[in-house]
């Protein structure tokens, strides 16, 4: 709980005044029935219409301060509610943002998704409750309880006999309703990640007409959601109307015991006495039953504070030097003995051994079968996983000297998978360099061959893409991502398969553009074209996480086996 309390502590004093206007209301609460008491034994028994309409009208007063007080209540205590929460969510965004993608792969997307949103709000719905609740009960029932003896003493020990069996009914929601509050909320998780990869993968189900399957397989998450709920629900729906009948029969027991109590006229009791009694009575058993939502609420939200928790509490495993005010300058890239394995696998590391370096200004191509380890070796450049063993260097620095901001600021990166951001196009090109200019991010755009297309969509640069650049090509989007890792005017260029979905002549046209910058530049090339990497200055061939071999398109030919068979099997015979 200490990590949700340093949320709450910056709206103390909202907090705090919130109970203060419920010990008002609460008060007002109280005096009612006394009053009411009042009405019927002075005024209307005895037959004065002066003392009634007074009595009335102060009635009237203590329920509107009672109103103010709740008022009140709620204002502050649903003030401080949406601020913390807005403040949680708001930690967590940028707690999620930190992560490397190893502590992503710990936790699906979904899950991560309804732990910003439910969850937050389960852990507010609380706060809100409690503040409200955790006052106004046991005032009410300490006060009830205060006033029942005063009127009455005999009567009030019906109320101890009811209250133990309130007890045990709260006690009995508490213990199987618990668990049942874990399982809902990874149930939710469940259905949330159906439904995130069914909406992203929505062209996909239709191309292969999964939709059925795929409805299916929601149905499913969706009826075991249902059925948890559902249960919770009925364990709910029997627990309070037991509840219910438990004060149903204690008010029944209080006017038995209470007439003939009048009528023998004994123990000083009178009518108005016991119509307050019976009011006192219902506030009493009342608070036990609020009491009970209230636990119900925080047994919900210690479900969600949990989860919650289990984000905040992550150690980020990849952060940078603090401090370290290394900039990458050159863009020399420096692997040494790397070998790297996937956090959480054993067997064979995907890396084994790596040695190289790329000269700034250089171009290296990465050429290989799929699974031999190209994109997980540029994968260590920007630190999005690190090195199990052996040290990659930029500037002749280890990366771990860097800063994450620093380091993967003299980087640009455009991978296969072409993501962009609901936004206009001239947005997404400058999403690596705000400051970019509308003539820098053209030039850009030319030279990844994007600014033809660009120029004849509606609103040419402002046109708005939707989803994931959804209104656009896979070749378009592809050229896209170039183009913004260029107007980004990195030291280091990462282009992972990116020219995979565009066609032969466009894919020419770009890399003749990109020799013109290579220059400035680092270049790292993932191809599976012969056609991209021939120009290189360096190529290294990859097979089963090993550089089998490395050296010009002319050296590899004559001498590197695997690479020669790449050549014949894209350009045939003649050019081996």
């Amino acid at each position: 709980m200490k990590n949700i309390f340093k949320y709450i502590r910056p709206y103390l004093a909202w907090t705090l005044i919130a109970p203060l206007f419920m010990v008002g209301e609460v008060v007002m609460d109280l005096l009612q029935p006394e009053l009411m008491s009042s009405v019927i034994n002075d005024g209307v028994i005895p037959g004065d219409k002066t003392y009634i309409v007074l009595t009335c009208l102060k009635m009237v007063g203590v329920a509107i301060l009672g109103i103010i007080g709740g008022c009140g209540n709620m204002f502050f205590s649903t003030k401080a509610g949406y601020a913390f929460a807005r403040d949680l969510r708001s930690d967590l965004y940028t707690k999620v943002q930190s992560f490397s993608f190893a502590n992503i792969d710990k936790f699906k997307t979904g899950s991560l998704v309804t732990r910003l949103t439910n969850d937050v709000t389960q852990i507010q719905n609380a706060f809100t409750s409690i503040i409200r609740m955790l006052v106004r009960s046991p005032l009410l029932f300490i006060g009830g309880v205060i006033q029942v003896f005063r009127i009455s003493p005999r009567l009030a020990l019906i109320v101890l006999i009811a209250m133990p069996l309130i007890g045990l009914m709260i006690g009995f929601v508490m213990k199987y309703g618990f668990p049942m509050f874990r399982v809902v909320q990874e149930k939710l998780d469940k259905t949330n990640v159906v439904m995130q990869e069914n909406l992203a993968g929505v062209r996909v189900i239709k191309a292969f007409g999964r939709g059925a399957y795929e409805r299916d397989r929601f149905s499913n998450a969706n009826d075991e959601l249902m059925a948890i709920n559902r249960k919770a629900q009925r364990l709910m729906s029997t627990s309070f109307p037991i509840v219910n009948l438990i004060m149903n029969f204690t008010l029944l027991a209080v006017y038995m015991s209470g007439g003939h109590m009048i009528l023998d006229g004994k123990f000083g009791l009178q009518t108005g006495d016991l119509m307050a009694f019976a009011s006192y009575v219902t506030q009493i058993l009342s608070s036990l039953t609020m009491s009970s939502f209230m636990l119900l609420h925080i047994s919900r939200a210690k479900v969600s504070v949990d989860r919650v928790n289990e984000v905040l509490d992550t150690k980020v495993d990849i952060e940078g030097m603090a401090g370290s005010e290394y900039k990458v300058e050159q863009g020399r890239v420096e692997f040494r003995n790397v070998s790297f394995r996937y956090p959480g696998q054993g067997g064979e590391p995907v890396l084994k051994n790596i040695s190289f370096t790329a000269e700034p200004g250089s171009t290296v191509a990465i050429l290989g079968s799929t699974g031999s380890g190209k994109s997980s070796l540029i994968s260590l450049i920007p630190r999005l996983y690190d090195t199990t063993d052996g040290d990659v260097l930029v500037d002749g620095r280890s990366v771990r000297e860097y800063t994450l901001d620093n380091l993967r600021g003299g980087i640009g990166v455009a991978l296969q998978e072409s993501v962009l951001f609901t936004g206009s196009i001239a947005e997404n090109l400058r999403w690596g360099n705000d400051d970019a200019t509308d003539e820098e991010i053209r030039q850009m755009a030319t030279i990844a061959q994007a600014n033809d297309f660009i120029l004849k969509t509606q609103d040419g640069y402002e046109t708005e893409l939707g989803q994931r650049g959804v209104n656009l090509s896979g070749g378009q989007k592809q050229r896209m991502c170039i183009a913004r890792a260029l107007v980004k005017k990195p030291k280091i260029l990462i282009l992972d398969d990116s020219t995979s979905a565009v066609d032969l002549t466009t894919e020419a046209e770009i890399q003749k553009n990109l020799r013109d910058v290579m220059g400035h530049c680092t270049v790292f090339i993932i191809a599976q074209r012969i056609s991209s990497v021939m120009d290189a200055d360096k190529i290294l061939v990859m097979d089963n996480g090993v550089i089998v071999d490395e050296g010009t398109h002319d050296e590899l030919k004559e001498r590197c086996e695997v690479y020669r068979e790449i050549v014949i099997s894209q350009l045939g015979k003649e050019s081996a």
